[in-house]
């Protein structure tokens, strides 16, 4: 494969916290008279990038009350990160596999501290060389910055990277950022637009395997015009 870096988002992709936050967030609404359905909320938090508040600011809702609610968010958040399982199926072994012949990163939104407490339990940091969190760059995806950074702190060739991400606004990074991006949806973001993907894949074992295939993930898994096909339906 020609690649010597593999950079992974990190929230759907190698940790199953996704659907924690979605209910954190639904029920952070939820006592403002707000539901919260799944479509909303990939809109808003993996395309737009722009999160719950919006919905509430919308209603009036005073600035005091919204930074509020976001406490209590996050304090649900991370109870329902200590009672869950964590990592996506396959990663364990994945990781292990990869780990020895790709120099691996992890590059996400996530903030520093529901990262650690993730990380703490999960039990896979330790293959990776490289783990941006969000105060580590000033623009979230979509915007390339994360990324970039990422390869400059690296010092790899961009032309030798490879992100993985399971959303739309994660794939726009990297396109943005000049680097090829396979992408495995999560439950939340299969069915969404990834018509710019070099790869669409089923899950994290197809990535291992596509990555340890000569002829990569076409022919195998989803070829770029499958992925653009699929995106398309």
């Amino acid at each position: 494969m020609p690649f010597d870096a593999i950079l992974f988002d990190n929230d759907g992709v190698l940790v199953d916290t996704e659907g924690y936050y979605f209910q954190a967030n639904r029920e952070a609404l939820a006592r403002f008279g707000v539901a919260l359905e799944r479509e909303t909320y990939v809109e808003l938090f993996l395309r737009a990038s722009r999160g719950a508040w919006d919905l509430l600011r919308a209603r009036g809702v005073a600035e005091r009350a919204i930074d509020e609610a976001r406490a209590g968010r996050d304090r649900r958040y991370q109870e329902l990160l200590g009672a869950g399982d964590l990592l996506m199926p396959g990663v364990a072994d994945g990781l292990a596999a990869l780990a020895g012949r790709f120099r691996l990163a992890i590059v996400t939104s996530s903030e520093p501290e529901p990262f650690a407490a993730v990380h703490a339990r999960a039990g896979i940091l330790h293959h990776f060389e490289l783990a941006l969190t969000r105060e580590q760059y000033r623009n979230a995806k979509p915007d390339p910055e994360p990324y970039l950074c990422a390869v400059a702190r690296l010092g790899v060739a961009p032309e030798r990277c490879l992100v993985v991400e399971d959303s739309e606004r994660g794939l726009r990074a990297a396109k943005a950022a000049g680097l090829a991006c396979w992408v495995v949806p999560s439950d939340l973001t299969r069915g969404c637009r990834f018509a710019d993907a070099d790869a669409l894949l089923d899950d994290f074992g197809s990535l291992v395997r596509a990555l340890e295939s000569p002829s990569g993930p076409g022919g195998t898994i989803f070829d770029r015009e499958r992925a653009r096909t699929r995106s398309a339906s």
